[in-house]
């Protein structure tokens, strides 16, 4: 038997639109010790449903026991679980960053490199908006750390499957 170390994973999970729904499946996660690294909920193409993207960090037979409970939550109608090979995945960050006179042309210049944009500018700052996997973002931060990152929000991974598989009930 081997244990390595908790792998990163993501679940899509289809809940009923309804209060409390978010509270019970977060609660059933941090019953069981799991530290959420990333949660986005929004609505669906239908309109009493949403879908809930969850990034944890868990070992594989952990993670099985958890997906099981979830799927006995009334609220629940169905989990699926993303990899890079089924699903299309990004993340959403803004990002102001000093950019003064002397500065602002190298800071647009690194925006085009990584096909961000700049969605906000004042004398001293530019607000940009990035997307794109977890990676991508981690390494423009890095090359926008000299100029000074003043403030980042982030919107937490959201995750589709590819081609025609679905996690909706509309057919």
């Amino acid at each position: 038997m081997t244990t390595g170390s908790p792998k990163s994973h993501t679940l899509s999970v289809l809940v009923e639109d309804v209060p409390g729904a978010l509270a019970r499946v977060a609660a059933l996660f941090s019953r069981r010790g799991f530290n959420i690294e990333s949660l986005a909920v929004g609505a669906t193409e239908q309109k009493d449903m949403s879908r809930m993207t969850i990034v944890v960090s868990a070992e594989e037979t952990p993670l099985e026991q958890v997906t099981k409970q979830l799927n006995k939550l009334v609220n629940v109608i169905k989990i699926i679980e993303q990899n890079d090979d089924n699903a299309v995945s990004r993340e959403l960050a803004l990002i102001k960053v000093g950019a003064d006179a002397g500065t602002r042309s190298q800071v647009i210049e690194a925006v085009n490199l990584f096909r961000a944009k700049v969605v906000d500018v004042s004398p001293e700052a530019l607000t940009i908006e990035a997307t794109g996997d977890r990676g991508k973002i981690e390494a423009f931060l890095r090359v926008l750390e000299p100029f000074g990152i003043r403030e980042i929000v982030q919107s937490g991974m959201v995750a589709l499957s590819r081609g025609s598989r679905s996690i909706g009930t509309a057919k």
